[in-house]
């Protein structure tokens, strides 16, 4: 591309493109060094293009971070496709799903759960794509109770439970505090069945 030449995007790809060359960024660097200028440096489009789509860093934040539940919920959903109706095994499934998508995606999920999202409730989009990928952990549990498989109880507070449990984990994983080696799998499946037990699922 010649000096001083600019790509040019249909306007329905541009607001990809945006949000493509910002998870470029921040995965060579760090979330809160992120600029709008940066990023359509990043992608080859004048300063003022990303304004099209996005008023401010915190916009583009946002829709980094929809995109990540919105995957994230497809990740979970698709673990299930080929797991049995037993409640353990579906719950163990979406768990280690959980984990594996945040390893796969590490810039993704720090923006998914960044404090720059700290008021996600006020962004309607966003809000609806987080809670829909956490409906996917409470619908297998709220059907595990129905089956007798989980104790009864609080589905939510349950659910809560055993996200914090993967959370913990995929953070440890992806900022290199927990070893992704030989044995991770195993570990994965060792929670798992913990957390499973406190549950208390039936065997």
């Amino acid at each position: 591309m010649a000096v001083g030449e600019r790509k040019t995007y249909h306007h329905g790809d541009l607001r990809l493109k945006l949000i493509e060359g910002a998870i470029a960024l921040i995965q060579e660097g760090q979330i809160s060094q992120l600029s709008l200028r940066e990023v359509a440096r990043r992608i080859g489009v004048s300063h003022n293009a990303p304004y099209r789509h996005f008023p401010d860093k915190e916009a583009l934040l946002a829709a980094v971070a929809e995109q990540g539940f919105q995957s994230l919920r497809a990740e979970l959903e698709a673990s299930l496709e080929n797991t049995s109706d037993n409640s353990s095994q579906r719950l163990a499934a979406i768990g280690i799903a959980y984990v594996h998508f945040a390893l796969q995606h590490p810039a993704h999920y720090r923006v998914m759960f960044n404090t720059c999202n700290s008021h996600i409730q006020e962004n309607t989009a966003l809000f609806s794509a987080s809670k829909q990928a956490f409906e996917v952990l409470l619908q297998v549990i709220h059907s595990g109770q129905a089956k007798n498989s989980f104790r009864a109880g609080d589905t939510v507070k349950m659910a809560q439970v055993a996200w914090s449990l993967v959370h913990g984990q995929a953070m440890l994983a992806i900022d290199g505090k927990l070893p992704v080696n030989e044995a991770f799998e195993e570990f994965l499946e060792f929670s798992s069945q913990m957390l499973i037990i406190g549950l208390g699922c039936e065997n």
